[in-house]
């Protein structure tokens, strides 16, 4: 049999929230003076601090991340091998949502191929990790577009016409463009978390998961560069300024000051920039302004504690 402080610790592994946590150990007669000072006072996935200070949980951020993994692994897996992510993987407390659009790339480059299936297998790994790092609290994949949601972008950023269509999976160029509406989105998502995230633990993976997210990015990027995409890419970035709605410059294209290439966006002292999971958000959900819960490529917003900007 488990020992009450395994027990504690399979609760506070598989709870969103205090109040879920709360709830199971009531539920197990758990819930003395006792066990919420040992049991909640250095919980695994969300401390008493985020209750007491309105910021969100540990497992709030975590479930926040896996929506955005959700979304590249479908983007990713699609591009590369023409099909999405598993059953056993898009499972969670409801029901999963559904992928609009995808398929694979007609790619002629083998190395660019590689490169997909390679990036496509690093955010599978994602996934499954967060998944497993939540236990039964992890939420399960949204409902994704990634046929309108592109089009969508292109149109505001000035890539195509309104009453065009852009395929993200059409050819390697548009790919690539693709591609980078994501990469640089997930680093300073993953930076901008960081400071919410106390469990050394989860905050060692956060990290690793950020670097990954940022050599996906520096691929991307120069490709970008290599196949002289500059202009359309500069486009992406300028509008993913103006979406996120803080008047803050923080994106940056793939050149600057002319045609100079621009592969690593930084600030003045050579760091990441971050952005809040709201400003993520505005993002993803193609909509600048706060109260916003659904749009863009997730047509019914994200799961979790953290949907709306």
């Amino acid at each position: 049999m488990f020992n009450k402080s395994v027990l504690v610790d399979l609760i506070n592994r598989s709870s969103e929230t205090a109040a879920d946590r709360r709830n199971f150990l009531r539920g197990m007669g758990l819930l003395s003076a006792g066990a919420v000072t040992a049991g909640l006072g250095g919980a695994a996935v969300a401390g008493p601090a985020a209750a007491s200070t309105g910021l969100p949980s540990e497992g709030s951020v975590l479930n926040f991340a896996l929506n955005l993994e959700y979304l590249e692994a479908e983007f990713y897996s699609h591009a590369a091998y023409g099909w999405g992510l598993r059953d056993n993987l898009i499972t969670g407390m409801t029901n999963p949502g559904r992928v609009i659009g995808g398929h694979r790339v007609p790619f002629k480059s083998r190395a660019m191929r590689a490169y997909a299936e390679e990036i496509a297998n690093d955010e599978i790994a994602h996934v499954r990790f967060l998944r497993s790092a939540l236990g039964r609290s992890k939420v399960p994949r949204p409902t994704i577009d990634l046929q309108n949601s592109f089009t969508a972008a292109a149109v505001a950023a000035g890539v195509i016409k309104q009453g065009e269509s852009f395929d993200p999976f059409a050819s390697e160029q548009n790919f690539l463009l693709g591609a980078f509406l994501f990469e640089d989105v997930g680093v300073t998502a993953y930076k901008g978390a960081a400071p919410l995230i106390k469990t050394p633990a989860y905050l060692e993976a956060a990290a690793g998961i950020l670097a990954v997210e940022a050599y996906h990015s520096g691929i991307v990027r120069t490709l970008l560069s290599e196949n002289g995409l500059s202009a359309p890419t500069n486009l992406i970035s300028d509008a993913r300024d103006q979406l996120d709605g803080t008047g803050a410059d923080k994106d940056q294209g793939i050149t600057a000051d002319g045609d100079r290439p621009n592969l690593v966006p930084t600030d003045r002292d050579g760091i990441a920039f971050s952005r809040s999971p709201q400003e993520v958000l505005n993002i993803v959900y193609l909509t600048p302004g706060g109260g916003v819960d659904r749009g863009g490529f997730f047509p019914d917003g994200i799961k979790g504690g953290i949907r709306t900007t």
